[in-house]
């Protein structure tokens, strides 16, 4: 936490210190009435409040479109490997191109998961991705600006062929689609939530607010506690209250961009390793990875 709030921290520690020294040289007239301090903390806390539900509303929203994510990737497996296998009594029915398509298919998807995740922590490890494309799949992905959404042009391409060459039937791309375009949506509110941060002047007058505060409130202690006799209890009292301030304040911050590879942020390891376990042992594989654990109480 202090690794959060450490300019907070140094900021509040330097003057709670500096206030008292001078305090301590007779200037006594730096001293405020604590109402300065209670009504500027009171004005902080409810504009802190409400940037935070903000924050977590937008945490939230990350982590229901990566749930709908999961959803959708299943729904998509399930319905590649039951319209693939219900043309096995057909006259033009290949059990090995079948199952290539199946596996073909499955793979695109848990690579357009771990694609979104790489764009949108704006990490640039695509090697990860390369065990379920072929070469030239993989080469034309590194070249590609988007590349989640090179992988549902490929996907797209792929139901196709399967339907002129008699692996689909005629009106099973009309459900397939109907995923691609849920994933696609889900893409598009991840996109906006990475690219559209919030109001800058929530975050601005935060910052503004809590250094006044802190600055404030020394002036508005150190009165009454030199009337007990006991000044120097006010430089741990200011910490310590402007350290509460400081983390809320923080917490909501932090919230804000929940695909930032944080402890705090949405587990977007766990929930790609979710859909690579699911899907490939909806393909009858038994070499799963290992599944994500907390590590130290997280989820990454």
């Amino acid at each position: 936490m202090v690794q959060y709030v450490k300019a907070e921290l140094i900021f509040c520690i330097s003057v709670a210190v500096a206030v008292f020294m001078l305090h301590k040289t007779n200037l006594t007239h730096i001293a405020l009435p604590f109402s300065v301090a209670a009504i500027l903390g009171s004005a902080l806390a409810i504009f802190i409040a409400f940037r935070n539900n903000t924050s977590y509303s937008r945490w939230w929203e990350a982590r229901t479109l990566w749930g709908g994510i999961v959803n959708s990737s299943r729904v998509l497996a399930r319905l590649i490997i039951t319209f693939a296998d219900s043309h096995a009594l057909q006259q033009n029915y290949d059990k090995a191109r079948s199952e290539a398509f199946k596996t073909a298919m499955v793979y695109k998807v848990i690579a357009w998961a771990h694609a979104m995740r790489l764009q949108l922590r704006r990490q640039h490890d695509w090697h990860e991705l390369k065990p379920f494309l072929s070469e030239e799949e993989f080469g034309m992905l590194e070249k590609s600006q988007n590349k989640a959404n090179y992988l549902h042009m490929l996907s797209g391409k792929k139901i196709y062929e399967a339907m002129a060459n008699g692996t689909l039937g005629g009106f099973d791309s009309f459900q397939m689609e109907g995923q691609l375009l849920a994933l696609a949506n889900y893409q598009g509110g991840c996109d906006r939530i990475k690219n559209t941060p919030l109001l800058r002047q929530y975050g601005y007058f935060t910052r503004v607010f809590m250094y006044t505060f802190m600055l404030l409130l020394p002036l508005s202690l150190i009165g009454d506690f030199a009337k007990m006799n006991m000044d120097y209890l006010m430089i741990p009292i200011s910490i310590v209250i402007s350290f509460v301030f400081a983390i809320i304040g923080k917490v909501g911050e932090v919230n804000e961009d929940p695909f930032e590879n944080r402890i705090t942020d949405v587990p977007l390891n766990a929930i790609c390793n979710t859909i690579e376990r699911d899907l490939r042992e909806m393909l009858g594989e038994k070499d799963l990875p290992e599944k994500c654990e907390a590590e130290n109480g997280f989820l990454y």
